[in-house]
């Protein structure tokens, strides 16, 4: 591999961890960071790593021009977006690689991000290779007896499945957000929400088409962690269930693999259920030439059923915990690693039968905020971040340990990643319970009360983790 500079486009702990990516690799990296940051880790570890002229302040994550222009100063030949702000957003992958200056964006092709980033786009692709997804629309509808048609028949669907309240969706097509979406759980009440999405649709979108979806209750998320290389080669990193979520479908503790039908007893087969969505997710990457790391995000109904929600063209917060029980020729593996490698053009260089499986994993998205207030953020300083060191633990944070720090609102309010190992299920519930109780997380607000956090509602569930 030819000597690379990667620019890290990002903040917090997924910088860190592209920084130590690099760092392994052997290559430089240039880092960058806001007024609202100058007290993070990653500025500090930036330095410590790479030295002054590694870091570079700008006035926003959100700028592409600032990005490109520390990227050019820096002299930088990569960049990586790490997640959220420009991770999916194709334009951007696209101006990265066409640009008179090129870089190598790490993440997948443009074509492939534009491709699966479409909802629509992927329903149609998921249905034409025979991939289960949610019953409903891959298409707008305008014709109202079109649309009654397949309402009632999402309704047989749910009696047959033995629902005991069918419940459908009707949304604005061209909505988003959770705009112009209502619940339907009758046929004679969905010609009036029908009329009412219609007009709404018309009246903000100029475009009055909608899509009829079933309403999935009482389901199970799980996920299925994919790798491809720029030379047709795709591999996977096994499955991991993100069902533990605060309200708005926040995620806070994920488990590697996505069931233990060994330990566990379930209404279904649910071994059969993770091969299956593997084989699936395999499938659709195949079919698109997915290159880079991405996540193929399913639905499991209470029967057993998989409905394919989305594909995320990105690296995910929880990538850890499927690293952690994931080995290839006994090391353990950096899938933020791995996808840097992959991204600058290098082959796998190995194959699905040496990717091996070991123990369970467990991931704890930490947080300062109030889960018996609907998890509402805490803001304030942190006076006091310290946990005890364990061969089976990975901390990744980039809050420091040995000064106070304010924690900054204009961000995704994760502080930290806390992620066990066990030979199964239960040690790592032990662990990850031990861990728990032994991280210290203090400090104050402005008012002079003491900090929340969800480390009490961490150690409850954690007692329900896979259990359906």
């Amino acid at each position: 591999m030819k000597r690379n500079k990667i620019l890290i486009a990002n903040r917090g702990e997924i910088a860190l961890r592209i920084m130590k990516a690099c760092h392994d690799l052997g290559m430089e990296f240039a880092c960058v960071y806001t007024k609202e940051d100058a007290n993070s880790e990653h500025c500090t570890e930036a330095i410590k790593k790479g030295g002054e002229k590694s870091l570079f302040r700008i006035s926003s994550y959100q700028d592409p021009n600032e990005l490109f222009a520390v990227a050019d100063a820096a002299g930088c030949t990569a960049m990586h977006p790490g997640y959220g702000f420009f991770a999916e957003d194709f334009r951007f992958a696209r101006r990265v690689e066409q640009r008179s200056k090129k870089l190598a964006f790490i993440g997948p092709s443009w074509k492939v991000i534009q491709e699966l980033g479409d909802k629509i786009n992927t329903k149609r692709l998921a249905r034409k290779l025979e991939v289960p997804t949610v019953p409903g629309s891959d298409r707008p509808i305008f014709d109202d007896l079109e649309a009654e048609e397949l309402a009632s028949s999402l309704f047989s669907f749910q009696k047959e499945m033995q629902v005991d309240q069918p419940v459908i969706l009707v949304k604005a097509s061209a909505g988003g957000g959770g705009m112009g979406i209502e619940e339907v759980n009758d046929l004679d009440r969905f010609r009036t929400v029908l009329r009412r999405i219609k007009n709404y649709a018309k009246r903000q979108f100029r475009d009055e088409g909608v899509l009829i979806e079933q309403r999935i209750f009482d389901f199970n998320h799980l996920e299925v962690q994919i790798l491809g290389d720029r030379h047709g080669n795709v591999v996977h990193f096994g499955t991991r269930n993100c069902t533990i979520q605060s309200v708005g479908r926040q995620k806070r503790i994920e488990v590697a693999p996505g069931f233990d039908p060994q330990n566990i007893s379930y209404a279904f087969d649910a071994s059969r259920v993770l091969s299956d969505i593997t084989e699936y997710s395999l499938r659709m990457a195949r079919e698109v030439g997915y290159d880079s790391v991405g996540t193929w995000e399913w639905i499991i109904s209470p029967t057993g059923h998989p409905f394919l929600m989305e594909v995320n063209t990105r690296i995910q917060v929880e990538n850890g915990v499927s690293a952690i029980i994931s080995r290839i020729r006994g090391q353990e593996v950096d899938l933020i690693r791995e996808q840097v490698r992959v991204g600058l053009g290098a082959r796998l260089g190995y194959e699905q039968k040496e990717i091996v499986f070991n123990g369970v994993g467990i991931e704890y998205r930490i947080l300062a905020e109030d889960p018996d207030n609907n998890f509402l953020p805490w803001v304030g300083r942190i006076e006091k971040f310290s946990w005890p060191e364990h061969p089976w633990l990975r901390m990744y944070t980039h809050v420091p340990a040995h000064r106070p720090y304010d924690i900054p609102t204009e961000f995704d309010p994760n502080l930290a990643l806390g992620i066990v190992w066990g030979e199964n299920l239960d040690q790592a519930k032990r662990r990850g319970k031990m861990f728990l109780e032994k991280l210290v997380l203090e400090g104050h607000n402005s008012a002079g009360e003491p900090l929340k956090s969800n480390i009490d509602f961490l150690r409850k569930k954690t007692d329900k983790l896979l259990v359906y």
